[in-house]
């Protein structure tokens, strides 16, 4: 595979991107292409700059396998559009947030997650901060699938 870069975004980067992020993560690591591909996360709004991904979002992470503990929240800069070859939103509206901040060049690297999925029919990851429990699982499921679909999309046309 040919080197890349991929950017996760949702709203404030501690629930959906920071999962996506530490997912691909993990997933690249597992099929020895870590070296291939730089990943991060950032979010559209500033209101949780610097944290640590959400407690609950952590837990049900854990519960995977994977660890989201070392990342810290940042909002989605000017350069991040010329920097990542793939600027992948979590839904709707923050891929229209970025379709707003993005120079004209650029745009065509702004892609949806779920335009990745195999196995769920849905178009948007779902924002669980005002959920409940089962909300962060579902999250979960569909950030797996989004990302196998991501990653199979990565190797075919490398």
């Amino acid at each position: 595979m040919r080197s890349t870069s991929v950017l996760f975004v949702c709203m404030g980067n501690i629930c959906r991107s920071p999962s996506a992020d530490g997912i691909f993560r993990h997933r690249l690591a597992a099929a020895r292409l870590t070296d291939a591909v730089v990943v991060d996360s950032a979010g559209t709004h500033s209101y949780h700059l610097g944290h640590a991904p959400d407690e609950r979002t952590q837990a049900a992470a854990e519960r995977r396998g994977y660890d989201l503990s070392a990342l810290r929240a940042r909002r989605v800069e000017a350069g991040d559009f010329e920097r990542f070859e793939w600027i992948v939103a979590m839904d709707d509206a923050n891929a229209a947030e970025l379709m707003t901040r993005c120079p004209a060049e650029y745009r065509h690297k702004i892609v949806r997650l779920m335009d990745f999925a195999t196995r769920h029919d849905a178009t948007e990851v779902p924002d669980p901060y005002y959920g409940g429990a089962q909300g962060f699982e579902t999250v979960l499921d569909y950030i797996e699938d989004g990302l196998d679909g991501l990653l199979a999309h990565l190797e075919k046309h490398a």
